[in-house]
């Protein structure tokens, strides 16, 4: 699996990468622009990212601003919704309003609220069939 993970905290991104390296390779970027742009190279390599951990407030660019982004490109590329980039929301922000925003604004495939377990992460990679 290819894993990009998308949080302008160092910590957080550590966390994140300490449990998904054992899962597949990891690359990492600290804002949304840097991950359309990580997600376009991705593509262009003809080895895309099956995971998107995205932060939602960063600089440059926000989550929600990232992920409206990547869908369309990924309309644009012709990719099918099945075959679509897992996203999942990494974030402080636990309000419904947020959430439902992520999900149906933004169009994100789930959401987990920070602080992120070992369990709540592997729960989340089994539900969509990444472990």
């Amino acid at each position: 699996m290819r894993v990009l993970i998308v949080d302008d905290e160092f910590n957080n991104r550590m966390l994140l990468q300490k449990l998904l390296a054992e899962h597949g390779d990891c690359d990492i970027v600290v804002d949304g622009r840097e991950a359309v742009d990580a997600f376009l190279m991705a593509h262009e390599d003809s080895d895309p990212y099956q995971l998107i951990c995205m932060d939602i407030m960063m600089p440059e660019m926000t989550g929600n601003q990232a992920v409206v982004e990547i869908r369309r490109k990924e309309r644009e590329l012709g990719i099918p919704t099945p075959q679509e980039a897992i996203i999942i929301m990494t974030s402080a922000l636990d309000s419904p309003k947020e959430v439902m925003k992520a999900y149906f604004k933004s169009g994100c495939t789930d959401y987990l609220v920070k602080p992120i377990t070992p369990d709540m992460l592997a729960a989340k990679l089994k539900e969509y069939k990444l472990i």
